[in-house]
């Protein structure tokens, strides 16, 4: 089983390194995880559409680059949420429909180019709520980890 994680930008703040090395460390008994880092494009200060277009494009085609026959899970806030337990089952359908190996596609500050979207067999949205993109891996590994214990119903703090 292999989970792998495509995340543009890179993690700067030391508390977020040391959070998602602590949720990687914790989902390693259940799964073998991989996080590829993919340079985000810079925009200038106060970007209009077009320049947000091109970055979001530049970077869809780093990620794409990268994608074998991924199944692929985009994260789009305008798509389906799930409670944890609801998570937990998703993870578990996708696992067999991915052949025990799935990849989640974090954007950048702008979110996925569209042809990253298409590529995305599914998509699914964390919350309503925005957070940095960088904060968002260590939630998703968070909830991997919390849908693990779920599955194998195991104790985890609520």
């Amino acid at each position: 089983m292999k989970i792998k994680l495509y995340c543009i930008g890179k993690i700067k703040e030391q508390y977020l390194k040391d959070g998602i090395n602590e949720y990687v460390k914790r989902i390693s008994p259940y799964s073998n995880i991989e996080i590829v880092e993919v340079a985000d494009s810079k925009v200038k200060d106060n970007p209009n559409s077009a320049d947000i277009s091109i970055a979001k494009n530049e970077e869809g085609e780093r990620v794409l680059k990268l994608l074998k026959n991924d199944y692929l899970i985009g994260l789009d806030m305008n798509k389906p949420e799930f409670t944890s337990e609801e998570f937990a089952s998703f993870l578990d359908k996708k696992m067999v429909e991915g052949g025990s190996n799935i990849s989640f596609v974090i954007g950048g500050s702008y979110g996925l180019s569209d042809a990253l979207k298409a590529r995305c067999n599914t998509s699914i949205s964390l919350s309503k709520l925005t957070f940095l993109h960088q904060m968002t891996r260590l939630i998703l590994l968070e909830q991997i980890y919390r849908g693990f214990k779920i599955l194998n119903n195991e104790t985890y703090h609520k």
